[in-house]
């Protein structure tokens, strides 16, 4: 099942996909262009922690030039203040030189993880999304030490539209969950990959994470982007989509 969280008429709702409307956590039905999408967080808890992956795609470590790849997996922490949803806009900062997207399959964790088995892993999985979690390349130090303003700021990972029930994603892929990401910028074609090409697989960041951190219900892991990444600007429309999840619209604003 499809899941979103929106606002209609100053009152936020969880909502569920039915005949391409949404229906409301109040019994009514409504059209899509109707409400505004907020992050689709889990309905059991908002989350403690955002977890983000980077270089887990070799392509796209190679693509900046990297030898090879992480040899374990290369995370840093974000707040929830970024995250907005499905339609919303994303603020470029004025003079910024270099900010691109970064298409991402979001793992939303279900219940309590500590010191979890990488083959139980992924029954602590409540949902999948997709995530655009953008970047400022102006603001890096380095790969291994990226500056807080690259990847934590306000409106800088939309996140939706939908919240994909793990087990029907499962069921339809398998456990492997081989699914195409692609992403458009203004209707171009610029980014195409495969989540079979993640370095660190679900179950292996869920085993990693746990094995010295609690992960709690409702907690986010973004786990990376391939390449193709390439520099935005105000007013470019920017769609990431994830088979078998949906696509992810979103616009740059001047921030």
């Amino acid at each position: 099942m499809k899941h979103a969280r929106v606002m209609v008429e100053g009152h936020v709702f969880d909502a569920t996909e039915q005949d391409d409307q949404l229906r409301l956590s109040d019994g009514r039905t409504v059209e899509q262009a109707a409400v505004q999408w907020l992050a689709p967080l889990s309905a059991v808890a908002r989350p403690r922690t955002v977890l983000a992956l980077g270089l887990n795609y070799a392509d796209h470590a190679k693509e900046l030039a990297f030898k090879e790849p992480p040899k374990e997996p290369l995370a840093f922490v974000k707040g929830e203040a970024g995250l907005i949803g499905h339609r919303q806009f994303t603020r470029r900062p004025a003079g910024v030189k270099f900010m691109h997207y970064e298409c991402e399959l979001a793992v939303i964790i279900g219940r309590r993880a500590k010191h979890v088995r990488k083959g139980d892993a992924l029954d602590y999985v409540d949902s999948y999304s997709v995530a655009n979690d953008y970047a400022i390349r102006d603001y890096l130090e380095n790969w291994y030490r990226p500056n807080l303003r690259v990847k934590n700021r306000d409106t800088c990972t939309p996140l939706g539209p939908w919240r994909v029930d793990a087990a029907d994603l499962h069921a339809q892929y398998g456990d492997r969950l081989e699914l195409n990401l692609r992403t458009t910028v203004n209707g171009r074609l610029t980014q195409q990959g495969n989540t079979r090409d993640m370095i660190f697989d679900v179950p292996t960041l869920i085993e990693y994470f746990s094995s010295f951190m609690t992960l709690h219900p409702g907690d986010v892991i973004l786990t990376g982007t391939p390449d193709g990444v390439v520099d935005c600007q105000v007013g470019d429309v920017v769609v990431t989509e994830i088979e078998g999840i949906g696509a992810l619209t979103n616009t740059i604003s001047q921030g």
